[in-house]
């Protein structure tokens, strides 16, 4: 694809579809620091709920200074705790005048904000010439995804980093010398499950259109919250996480759990970009935020000598895989963060994945959680001809950091992360338009709906944030 868009062509070639922590003051107790000038200089976008606990995790390892803390929101109630745990770190409320300010302070920038604003930091970034470390998923739509690879790719010093934390923790590793050993193989079908409370779970799915205006807190900037999407109205459900309900600004179920669940699946298997996608199954389906309950169908070709695979995906209350014989217990996985909105709560199923091999069955759970071989008896069997599976030498934000100074690769590098997210860009496709349809992953393009296509690349930018759209 066209890595140099103007805004007259992206009008031409899109659409708008649809009508439309806890910060307790917890002690880090003995953290082993290096030398301030042997550490990286990091500033931080995004310093509330998620993006504080990433922010308090990479002063924890003791391997960057905090330099400069940005949010459009500054000063609203969810970013008082990392104002006051660093209160004399320069403040902004713009990532441009951040990097204007004090760009060459910056060695490398956290970017915890909704997936539609990830690009545009992202790519000011990478052209400044700064390693980055993003939520997943990596963007909100494919292009931006492909725009932000071929930015990498342009860079090749700059370290870039996916926040799927669980990719540097035991499963990563597990995956990883199972499929090396020949343990897992032959695999022909990859079930994941994501069943509990969504945001939107309850909502009206006969609306009509967007939530009224509603005042503007005065701690927000919402012209700069929105970025480079097309206006909307201020209304508290469109941010402070209620921004993953909607299509024009986040990615549901399958972009924010996808990544911790599929990760070493797509990674391992070699995966790569489905050649259709379809929506088995939508409850609740409407026009402006995700359906009560997807059930979506992801097909994957042969690659090597490895066989065609369909990962199916589930999410919803009541929207259970089958289960196979032997599955035994659900456990929900004691590694995974709690959402900002409270405790996580054990659902039916707990979040995870079935993998189906020609002679082996596997379970597991999201993040870090190991596989295990299912039924039991089968496990007993193939106990002594597991291969050992070596442990992590640094967390996910310790390896990038790492990473910055030269001592490690990235385990979720934009070339690895980016076309997983582009996975969960088609499958919102999909779900957005209650359809199914054919991609040809050679030429990245959705070849028998136009309207579908046109979704690949989103609407065009808001006036003022075309170049970020220039590789």
């Amino acid at each position: 694809m066209n890595h140099h868009f103007s805004r007259r062509s992206f009008i031409k070639k899109s659409v708008l579809a649809g009508g439309a922590i806890s910060l307790a003051n917890s002690s880090f107790g003995s953290i082993l620091m290096a030398k301030p000038n042997e550490r990286v200089n990091l500033a931080a976008v995004g310093i509330g709920n998620r993006a504080a606990e990433i922010l308090l995790e990479f002063h924890k390892t003791g391997l960057c200074n905090i330099v400069a803390l940005c949010d459009v929101d500054m000063g609203a109630k969810h970013t008082l705790a990392i104002l006051e745990k660093f209160p004399d770190v320069p403040r902004f409320q713009d990532f441009r005048v951040m990097f204007d300010k004090m760009g060459n302070q910056i060695d490398a920038v956290s970017v915890g904000v909704p997936d539609f604003s990830h690009f545009p930091i992202c790519m000011m970034a990478m052209d400044l010439g700064k390693h980055v470390y993003v939520e997943k998923p990596m963007a909100r739509t494919f292009q931006e995804i492909e725009l932000m690879m071929a930015k990498a790719k342009k860079t090749p010093k700059l370290a870039t980093q996916m926040g799927n934390q669980g990719h540097s923790e035991a499963n990563y590793f597990q995956f990883k010398a199972w499929k090396d050993a020949g343990i897992i193989k032959d695999v022909t079908q990859i079930v994941g499950h994501m069943n509990m409370p969504r945001r939107w779970h309850g909502w009206d799915i006969n609306m009509k259109n967007f939530p009224v205006a509603e005042n503007i807190p005065n701690t927000l900037d919402w012209d700069l919250w929105q970025m480079q999407t097309l206006g909307h109205n201020y209304n508290k459900d469109f941010i402070n996480g209620q921004w993953r309900c909607w299509y024009d600004f986040g990615m549901g179920a399958l972009g924010d759990w996808g990544a911790h669940i599929l990760d070493t699946a797509h990674e391992f298997l070699e995966l790569g970009l489905p050649t259709e996608v379809s929506a088995e199954k939508l409850i609740g389906h409407n026009s402006f935020f995700f359906p009560m309950s997807s059930t979506l169908r992801f097909s994957f070709p042969k690659r090597k000598r490895m066989p065609a695979v369909d990962i199916m995906w589930y999410d919803g209350l009541d929207n259970l895989p089958p289960i196979p014989p032997g599955y035994g217990i659900s456990g929900l996985d004691p590694n995974i963060p709690p959402p900002s909105t409270g405790a996580l709560e054990p659902a039916k199923l707990n979040p995870g994945k079935i993998i189906y091999g020609k002679d082996m069955t596997f379970k597991g759970g999201s993040h870090g959680s190991t596989l295990s071989i299912i039924p039991e008896e089968k496990a007993k069997d193939m106990a002594n001809k597991l291969p050992e599976v070596p442990k992590s030498s640094s967390n996910h934000f310790a390896n990038f950091l790492k990473a910055c100074m030269g001592q490690e690769k990235t385990r979720s590098p934009f070339h690895i992360a980016g076309p997983l997210s582009q996975v969960f860009c088609l499958g919102v496709i999909a779900q957005r338009m209650n359809t199914k349809f054919q991609f040809d992953p050679q030429r990245k393009e959705i070849v028998n709906d136009k309207f579908a296509n046109a979704l690949l690349m989103g609407p065009p930018p808001k006036k003022g944030w075309e170049q970020y759209y220039v590789v």
